[in-house]
């Protein structure tokens, strides 16, 4: 299973891809917010040995060919609801592709999976997967108050919860 945007390839993760993903996922920084990492070799190793086509994607950069971040859509057992979640690496942040890949996962969820409703958490911090999401017609359905353990920090924090409707997104 392929995607593609305007410049983005949503292609599977492989074992091979393991170098550039582990320069993301082992980083402290770039896992700040996110409820793993950094990861450890072996654990950036199981992820993608556990990886599976059509939920888990690599970000690939069309332009260059670069991997830059990898992203994901997981459905209940009734392929009722799908929760999405992606990370980029940071050399890659503020340029409009996480809100360009969220948009073609919400797409594909909703038109190709047909999921009745998708939802993204977050660490409430996290002000660039906030925007990625608002900009993708997604509204903020709750606040957790420190319900979000930030392992890099060492804290507990604010998650928040955005979602979107089929029924929303038909009339985007």
């Amino acid at each position: 299973m392929i995607l593609e945007t305007t410049r983005l390839i949503l292609r599977p993760l492989t074992p091979d891809d393991f170098e550039t993903v582990h320069a993301w996922a082992g980083n402290p920084a770039n896992t700040r917010y996110m409820a793993w990492g950094p990861n450890t070799e072996q654990e950036t190793q199981d992820f993608l040995a556990l990886a599976q086509t059509g939920k888990d994607f690599a970000v690939v950069e069309k332009e260059t060919g670069r991997l830059i971040g990898s992203c994901g859509i997981y459905t209940d057992n009734a392929n009722d609801t799908g929760e999405l979640g992606w990370i980029l690496h940071m050399d890659y942040w503020k340029q409009g592709y996480g809100t360009e890949l969220g948009k073609e996962l919400i797409r594909y969820g909703f038109e190709t999976l047909k999921v009745r409703r998708l939802f993204a958490p977050c660490a409430a911090a996290n002000y660039g997967s906030c925007r990625v999401m608002e900009r993708n017609g997604m509204r903020r359905e709750a606040l957790h108050l420190k319900a979000f353990w930030a392992r890099v920090d060492n804290q507990w924090v604010d998650k928040a919860v955005y979602a979107i409707l089929a029924e929303e997104y038909g009339k985007q």
